[in-house]
């Protein structure tokens, strides 16, 4: 044994074993091997920020036998990822085991294929100080504002809340789009789409066409088919634009998250843990990259491809250049490392990514389709607006062949037509039918994961590495939550002209469904307005993309990481002391008031308590005040009235049982069945305020079920009565004259003796 390869996973360490010979033994550090250190800030800032590490418990076997390793070896290669983290990796790794700079070679790799291994042990270099300092810059910074802020909204806010650089700016994003929501007002108005056919053709084919102008409401449409009925109507422009549709570009991570999303429904993370899983196989390349570069030999490996299974006519190899502002590193796209395996064995989930991703990479190096667009305005006599018909015809497929790319599912008006007529200027066209339809205006749509991505990376916000991080931290705090709206129902009104009549129709439609999106809390709401009101430059878009800026500045070695920290820190640590000497508490500003009580005619309040959002009637004199929890998905910002009224519904009683009074509630825990003294819990599908007689009783009957066999002894003993082995919440245990003693693990009730059961008792801790 000559050699000692390090890399971060076992998966990976099994994939390159594979191509080693048997001088080399290869072994994994799992990720980190120390980090800053828990206890305080874990950075010195009086002695120029420096990190205080510490190697976590978890960790230190794996570094003892490493160091031990390391010793006996000729050579350690640290072959952590290619990544500013994976530099970071390696640099610790240095540092903790004492490897001497002769014997020590960093080599990085963006796929793990035999090829891409042997040349990168071909070509060994240092620890890049460098991308190390720019990770080191990053976990300091975020440390300090997550330090600093977090006792400020303990003691201004709530208890327990943390605040982090990025995730703020993240739910800043989110809780404007949902006051977007809120503020936003729906109107109606009339669209009005005509069905046309020539009067020259015989068949009398029908095609759609769309007024210009839309109108406000019912009168003003059924004034215009009135005046559709003596109109004359006329083709003033037909032209047949040749178009291009191009293939998009090969993935990088977060158009691979934002794919992924809407053409799988999978989460940001559960893409990146997939894609992790690939490339630690070496079926893909690298999968955390800003880059669309494909390397020539992948280029020439899908011209073969494309040529094999299309024919010469659909290859087209080109190379993309990254727009990405300060994509790190000169990395590849995201591709399969062998691009001819076009399937792999693997989990369902794992097989659908790779062929997105092999799909994506090879139609990105085919012809682009070849797409007629017509375009036809015909002309309605005393109007000065015009009826415009739009249709594509595919001409030649291309890359469509193999791949298309999905869209954001917006809410939008348009509809598609696939085929027109070849119509001259000058014909006349006569109407079959004209249909002023009732619309809605929209709110804008809630971001999902995969467009919160996309907006944070436009505004230059995070980086590859960062993105899925952030997501779930910030629902983990309980700032967001992804939830799904079932569709609502409202009436529209369709008016129709055929011939001279004019039918009017009121039919209803869904709206509003949405599937995991992303909504603020009323704390994410609470923590953002306090955030913003006292630490703008951290809550401020281009000040977050700006830090972004410096940390690549820093990785391209133009500017001193401790230098960038120094410039953040004065003016940051000067907003923390102001914060701290204001008075006011955000559950002051948090309180809105909705209304009055028709009942009580006291005032009903919404606001955050010590549980979380409730709603509350104000007390009369000398009485009590009433308090409600707010249902999921609804926000003290947008509760009505009448909603808030319906809180108050519980506890209500749902009948009787053996007679005793069933009653459901909401208490510390959740929903609950109550009845006599005990209590049963609902299920997370419960709703309390719907919740049945019948399913109450369903509930208190598995509870009863469940306390009868708890109190049913799994073992006695003839030696002494009074000692029992009971079945509890946490498994089998010990009950000895009104005292409960944990079994040790692995011992099974039923072989337990009565000795070994009184050693435990008598040698337990009082």
């Amino acid at each position: 044994m000559q050699n000692l390869v390090i890399v971060e996973s076992p998966a990976k360490a099994k994939t390159i074993e594979k191509f080693l010979g048997k001088d080399y033994i290869v072994k994994s550090s799992f990720g980190h091997i120390r980090d800053l250190a828990k206890k305080g800030l874990g950075v010195d800032i009086e002695q120029n920020f420096a990190p205080c590490y510490e190697i976590s418990a978890e960790k230190k076997k794996v570094v003892d036998e490493l160091s031990k390793l390391a010793k006996k070896v000729d050579a350690v290669w640290l072959a952590s990822d290619e990544d500013r983290e994976g530099e970071a990796i390696a640099w610790h790794l240095t540092e903790v085991l004492g490897l001497p700079v002769e014997r020590t070679r960093r080599i990085v790799f963006h796929e793990i294929t035999k090829n891409a291994i042997l040349k990168a042990i071909e070509n060994p270099r240092t620890v890049d100080l460098n991308l190390v300092n720019a990770q080191q810059a990053r976990r300091v910074l975020d440390r300090i504002v997550g330090f600093e802020l977090s006792p400020i909204l303990w003691k201004k806010v709530k208890p327990a809340l943390s605040a982090g650089r990025v995730q703020s700016v993240a739910v800043r994003l989110i809780v404007e789009r949902e006051r977007d929501i809120i503020a936003h007002n729906s109107t109606s108005y009339y669209r009005v789409v005509a069905q046309f056919y020539s009067v020259e053709d015989e068949q009398k084919t029908l095609f759609k066409a769309e007024y210009s102008q839309r109108f406000a409401d019912k009168e003003q449409a059924l004034a215009m088919l009135e005046r559709c009925k003596q109109a004359e109507f006329t083709v003033v422009h037909s032209e047949v634009k040749p178009t291009k549709r191009y293939p998009a570009p090969p993935f990088t991570t977060s158009t691979l998250q934002q794919e992924a999303a809407r053409k799988f429904g999978m989460s940001v993370s559960q893409t990146m843990s997939v894609a992790q899983r690939l490339y630690e196989q070496g079926l893909i390349t690298y999968m955390r990259t800003d880059s669309v570069n494909l390397s020539q030999l992948a280029i020439n490996a899908c011209k073969k491809e494309v040529t094999e299974l299309f024919g010469e006519k659909y290859s087209n190899p080109r190379n993309y250049t990254t727009h990405s502002k300060g994509a790190q590193e000169a990395h590849e796209a995201i591709r399969p490392s062998y691009i001819d395996r076009r399937e792999i064995e693997g989990t369902a989930v794992e097989k659908r990514l790779y062929d997105l991703i092999w799909k994506r990479t090879v139609a990105s190096q085919m012809v682009p389709a070849d797409i007629d667009r017509t375009t036809i305005n015909i002309a309605m006599s005393g109007s000065e607006d015009h009826f415009v018909a739009t249709g594509d015809t595919m001409r030649f497929d291309g890359f469509m062949r193999l791949y298309s790319e999905s869209v954001e599912e917006e809410n939008q008006d348009g509809e598609q037509i696939a085929t027109l007529p070849h119509l001259k200027e000058g014909e006349r066209v006569k109407y079959h039918s004209v249909v002023a339809t009732e619309r809605f205006t929209q709110p804008p749509m809630r971001y999902n994961e995969a467009s919160l991505v996309k907006r944070l990376e436009e505004l230059g916000i995070g980086r590859p590495s960062t993105y899925a991080p952030t997501i779930s931290t910030i629902i983990t705090r309980g700032y967001v939550e992804k939830s799904s709206r079932p569709a609502q129902k409202r009436n529209y009104t369709a008016l129709t002209l055929r011939g001279a009549n004019i039918t009017e129709k009121v039919a209803y439609e869904s709206y509003g469904t949405e599937k995991n999106r992303l909504s603020p809390t009323d704390i994410g709401m609470v923590v953002n307005d306090y955030l913003e009101a006292q630490f703008a430059m951290i809550m401020d878009y281009n000040f977050t993309a700006n830090v972004e800026k410096e940390f690549d500045r820093i990785a391209d070695g133009e500017l001193q990481w401790v230098n960038m920290i120094e410039t953040f820190y004065t003016p940051f640590h000067k907003m923390v002391d102001a914060a701290i000497g204001t008075q006011v508490t955000t559950h002051q500003q948090a309180v809105r008031e909705l209304g009055v009580d028709p009942t009580t005619g006291h005032t009903v309040k919404a606001r955050i308590g010590r549980y979380g959002p409730m709603v509350e009637i104000e007390a009369a004199e000398g009485g009590k005040p009433q308090y409600a929890s707010l249902k999921k998905g609804q926000l003290i910002e947008s509760i009505t009235l009448e909603e808030a009224l319906e809180l108050f519904a519980l506890p209500r009683t749902v009948g009787v049982y053996e007679g005793e009074e069933v009653v459901v509630g909401i208490g510390k825990f959740g929903g609950y069945v109550r009845y006599g003294k005990s209590f049963a819990s609902l299920a997370k599908s419960d709703d309390p305020y719907t919740v049945s007689y019948e399913r109450a009783v369903e509930l208190i009957r598995q509870q009863q079920e469940q306390a009868a066999a708890a109190n049913v002894p799994l073992k006695t003993f003839a030696e002494d009565k009074s000692l029992v082995i009971k079945n509890g919440r946490y498994g089998a245990y010990i009950a000895y004259k009104g005292k409960n003693y944990r079994l040790p693990k692995g011992v099974k009730p039923e072989s337990a003796t009565y000795e070994a059961c009184m050693k435990i008792v008598n040698s337990s801790k009082k």
